[in-house]
């Protein structure tokens, strides 16, 4: 039973993040029609707001205390975050959680970024085939990867999660075990309960929202609502910013887990496409049940039991579940008639 309930918080932990990458991806493709393979790139820049709101809020101020000498005898050297030295211990505090806390520039930046692309390049290819789009947003995220490999070199950074969240949560105990049975890190729970909470705003916000309403109805029936006079191409447009906001949310999190690199979003694009796929292309749903259904599966496959029995399988098993729903309902578990037919 402990065994169990270690390997479906994994599970929810992963899936916590496909889901989120996977509905930035249905998203697009429900309002824009266009297949997006530079969101991966979108989580990897996420990622690298974190990197750079701590590079900022951690350049140091360099001081000699004569009090102090080093062994050759010279004044030792102090170095002190400028953030410190202005703000005393909230300045501390911003360090300690700089992490959650680039959030806040990671939300503005990613709009821009999202908006950006889809002004910039993406209306170009509306009308063009899939396998165009996928060969022109391919190229970008080649060409976003490398940028970031050109300002922040080929080697992880790593971003320590805030103090008080290190070490591990006694989740047995939370359902009536012994003490210390199954144990949880403390950050991928919370990472958890904000991809939780950012799918649930986003569901919201389209469920609830006047601009919600008028999007869902752009996904359903696109030409009767321009004739309505609802500027219906500019409410995409920001629905793409929108969906790059979540996949850099995604990235942000997911800092202190994985340290960041330049091929970061590609390590995500190929299992997010398989997640969209499998719940059905433009179900918002149907990529979040995914999400959630291809971490717990890949979690319980990595079990030391079953890789005895079935070497590799947790490698190949998104795969095979895929091919195997997809043999069933063609459309996947969500999917509408229609959508990437014909």
């Amino acid at each position: 039973m402990d065994a169990i309930l270690a390997q479906l918080l994994n599970g929810l932990d992963k899936g916590g993040a496909y889901a989120l990458i996977a509905l930035g991806l249905t998203l697009v493709f429900g309002t824009l029609g266009v297949v997006n393979f530079a969101h991966g790139a979108l989580f990897m820049l996420g990622a690298f707001c974190a990197v750079t709101f701590r590079k900022l809020i951690t350049i140091e101020t360099v001081t000699t205390d004569p009090q102090k000498l080093s062994p050759w005898g010279a004044p030792l050297q102090i170095r002190t975050p400028v953030v410190q030295n202005w703000l005393g211990d909230f300045g501390a505090f911003l360090i300690d959680y700089s992490v959650p806390i680039s959030i806040l520039l990671a939300i503005p930046v990613m709009l821009a970024i999202g908006i950006g692309m889809e002004r910039g390049l993406i209306k170009h290819f509306y009308k063009r085939s899939h396998a165009e789009q996928i060969l022109v947003t391919f190229g970008l995220a080649i060409v976003l990867q490398e940028i970031v490999k050109a300002f922040y070199g080929a080697n992880p950074i790593p971003q320590p999660m805030p103090k008080d969240l290190r070490g591990a949560a006694d989740v047995g105990a939370w359902f009536g075990m012994a003490p210390q049975v199954v144990t949880y890190p403390w950050w991928r729970l919370v990472y958890f309960l904000f991809s939780i909470g950012v799918i649930g705003a986003v569901f919201a916000f389209l469920r609830f929202t006047t601009f919600g309403m008028v999007v869902r109805a752009g996904m359903a029936d696109r030409e009767t609502v321009s004739l309505l006079g609802v500027n219906i191409d500019r409410r995409f447009t920001i629905t793409f910013g929108i969906a790059a906001v979540v996949a850099g949310l995604a990235g942000v999190m997911y800092t202190p887990l994985l340290p960041p690199n330049y091929h970061l979003g590609m390590d995500f694009l190929v299992l997010s496409f398989v997640v969209v796929v499998v719940g059905g292309m433009g179900s918002l749903a149907g990529a979040v049940m995914a999400g959630f259904l291809l971490g717990i599966l890949q979690s319980f496959a990595s079990m030391t039991e079953v890789k005895s029995l079935l070497p590799g399988i947790d490698q190949i098993i998104i795969y095979l579940v895929a091919v195997t729903i997809l043999l069933v309902r063609p459309r996947g578990l969500m999917g509408r008639r229609g959508v990437m037919e014909g």
